[in-house]
């Protein structure tokens, strides 16, 4: 296929730019030097137009077949953020940031859309306007919903969007997809509870907010397990508990709980939210404390679009000969926001035998670039055939 042969041309490059953005991590929105060498990139490449600062430090590429009478405009979206983690890798390249590491594989999202832009700007092999999409803040600061937010669709008349996520344990360079549901909406908790504080000695003089914690933890357990259909997928965890006193004899007048709760409908998802507010607030007021919630609804479902998906799934089959159905994710995804606005799908590529993504020692596979690549170009090239 001579996609495949030019991105195996192109690979030793794109390596490069891959373990030189891994070398210098940017954390959420402040991906400066990484969209400047991203708009950079994409002007030497010959694109039409590029524009930066779209949902505050993301990048536009537009390119344009060799003709566009069909009038279709595919956009392709890659993150470019990292992760606040302290690498433990021990690479050449390792990153030169403290406490930031692309433990992620948004570097070689970023480096793989170069790629299939260069091959795109050289080729123009299709009729209509592919559209790269270069996200900040994927982890957690909701960059795709400012991108939107900033008109991106309807500035570009974007009208199918496509994106990937590399996964450790498939193998390097395959493929996997499934339709509807495919991430969960991520949802975040900031629970505050208000007691009486007082002498560790004297209990019976106050009211106990850690006992009261210690109750709503486990009962928060009873959404999963006794308020949800069984055959429904939620998580609630509770990840963090911090009281208003550090003192082995003091107990303190206020806990804070921090957790989240991820789920797979949107009918779980407000059966989660009523339920916590209620357990709260109730086992709160039983042992006369006050449970304050704040419930934050965060990343959405992400849902893939069934005749997008059936076509990304085709174009995976011919550039790696077979294509899984990938497993439900309760992970979060904010490339919903983008399927929320236009049809599209979301693609896991293989990263092998590689450490889980947001651990220390996790890197991204060079080997599954020409396949990512590949996959990205064949997307633009089979769905605006240039006839």
């Amino acid at each position: 296929m001579p996609v495949k042969n030019r991105f195996a041309e192109l690979h030793a490059d794109i390596t490069a730019w891959r373990r030189d953005l891994h070398q210098h991590p940017e954390i959420l929105f402040e991906t400066h030097r990484t969209s400047a060498s991203v708009a950079e990139k994409l002007r030497a490449f010959g694109c039409d137009e590029v524009v930066e600062g779209i949902g505050r430090t993301g990048v536009v590429g537009v390119i344009k077949g060799r003709h566009t009478t069909s009038g279709k405009v595919i956009g392709l979206r890659a993150d470019m953020d990292a992760l606040p983690i302290d690498e433990q890798t021990g690479l050449d390249y390792a990153s030169k940031t403290p406490d930031a590491m692309h433990a992620c594989g948004h570097d070689g999202h970023t480096a793989m859309l170069l790629g299939a832009a260069q091959y795109l700007a050289e080729t123009r092999n299709f009729d209509g306007t592919c559209v790269v999409i270069f996200q900040p803040a994927e982890e957690g600061g909701g960059g795709g919903r400012e991108m939107c937010a900033d008109g991106m669709m309807a500035r570009w008349d974007i009208q199918e969007v496509y994106g990937m996520h590399n996964w450790p344990g498939l193998p390097t360079g395959s493929f996997a997809v499934r339709p509807g549901p495919f991430f969960a909406a991520t949802d975040l908790l900031d629970i505050e509870i208000e007691g009486l504080g007082g002498h560790a000695a004297k209990p019976h003089e106050t009211i106990d907010t850690m006992v009261v914690s210690a109750h709503i933890i486990t009962a928060l357990q009873s959404i999963v397990s006794r308020n949800a259909d069984p055959v429904g997928n939620i998580v609630v965890s509770i990840t963090s508990i911090e009281s208003s006193s550090k003192a082995f004899n003091v107990i303190p007048q206020r806990v804070n709980l921090l957790g989240t709760v991820r789920t797979l409908s949107n009918d779980l998802r407000d059966l989660a939210q009523k339920r916590v507010g209620e357990i709260c607030e109730g086992i709160a007021a039983s042992f006369g404390a006050v449970a304050r919630v704040n419930y934050k609804r965060n990343y959405p479902v992400m849902v893939n679009h069934a005749a997008q998906t059936e076509f990304a799934a085709d174009v995976a089959r011919s550039v790696s000969g077979a294509c899984e159905e990938a497993p439900l994710v309760m992970g979060g995804e904010d490339f919903a926001f983008l399927l929320e606005e236009r049809p599209g799908a979301y693609i896991l590529v293989g990263n092998g035998d590689s450490a889980m993504v947001h651990h220390p020692e996790y890197d991204f596979n060079d080997e599954a670039i020409p396949a990512g690549c590949s996959w990205w170009a064949e997307i633009v090239e089979q769905r605006m055939p240039a006839g």
